[in-house]
């Protein structure tokens, strides 16, 4: 009887364990069609890209930047959302923010950077 449990115990674990990593991997999925939207409407592109090095870095090169790094995606969400100042060329200007209030749609847009 003691046998039963302990392998009941075990299994029941088991599922416990696999259903919160399995929903761990769901929740940092990117849909990429929205945020490659979201970064286009918001004229991103003008100063970024997925690999080139432009005025801006690429985001290949951001997402190495915060590689490994626990709050990478509260970072960029920041910086996307409250038009910090950036130096470009020795001259200093704000950042522009992203064109949405949707916090889901611009933390999808921070995954996907740091995706790359």
């Amino acid at each position: 009887m003691i046998r039963i449990q302990t392998a009941t115990l075990i299994r029941t674990f088991l599922a416990i364990g696999l259903t919160a990593g399995a929903m761990a991997v769901q929740a940092q999925v990117v849909d990429v069609a929205a945020a490659e939207k979201l970064l286009d409407d918001s004229k991103c592109g003008k100063c970024h890209s997925v690999d080139k090095q432009k005025d801006g870095p690429a985001y290949k090169k951001t997402a190495a930047k915060y590689k490994g790094k626990a709050d990478a995606e509260a970072k960029l969400f920041t910086h996307l959302t409250t038009g910090p100042t950036v130096e470009l060329d020795g001259v200093k200007e704000e950042h522009t923010k992203i064109r949405s209030k949707d916090e889901a749609a611009i933390k999808n847009a921070a995954r996907y950077i740091l995706s790359r």
